[in-house]
């Protein structure tokens, strides 16, 4: 009986310190508390860190992940999936630089629709979406109805998609294109602490 009670204060120990491991671990990574119950959109400390990992890297390994955040590979893979099932992590891409693939211009492009009706939002939205040019397109509040992100190899292929997207469509009442002259920073990289 007491070689019992022995042992179960023994694993009792192991896990309180697993557990003080795991804490430690973690706030390392976040430089802050452990945040070892899951937020409001379900996700613990964990998640989090494994999802910093993946945010900068997402070749990185499971085997790596799980001896940064003290998890085994399989439980890392188990909580990589729910993320992806449950449209947390949307995507696995590379980042290309786009000068490299002959498309040196980065333009930003306000658009001001004629009507707002929903359903002359949505062709807008439809035809922005089917753009390959179009690399992000936002539906936003103020005094213009969409914020473009566009990506052309020259200003005469500018020229050409305006003729296209904008001034054969009706229901466009003006654009106004902004051209960059330096990336200073991009990415899509979400904070998650």
């Amino acid at each position: 009986m007491a070689s019992a009670t022995v042992e179960a204060e023994r694993i009792l120990r192991q896990q309180r310190k697993m557990r003080s491991n795991c804490r430690d671990v973690l706030q390392v990574c976040f430089r802050g508390p452990c945040l070892a119950e899951p937020t409001a959109i379900g996700l613990d400390a964990f998640d989090r860190a494994i999802l910093a990992i993946l945010q900068a890297d997402n070749t990185t390994p499971q085997r790596v992940i799980g001896e940064q955040v003290n998890l085994s590979a399989p439980a890392v893979q188990r909580r990589i999936r729910r993320m992806e099932r449950d449209g947390i992590i949307t995507a696995n891409v590379a980042v290309v630089e786009p000068a490299a693939l002959g498309h040196p211009i980065t333009l930003f492009v306000e658009v001001e629709l004629v009507s707002e009706t929903a359903t002359d939002i949505d062709a807008a939205k439809r035809a922005f979406l089917a753009a390959p040019e179009v690399q992000q397109c936002y539906y936003v509040t103020g005094e213009v109805d969409f914020m473009l992100v566009v990506l052309v190899p020259s200003m005469a292929a500018y020229e050409a998609l305006t003729r296209r997207l904008f001034f054969a469509d009706a229901n466009i009442r003006k654009f106004r294109t902004f051209v960059t002259m330096d990336r200073v920073k991009t990415g899509l990289r979400v904070p998650v602490v």
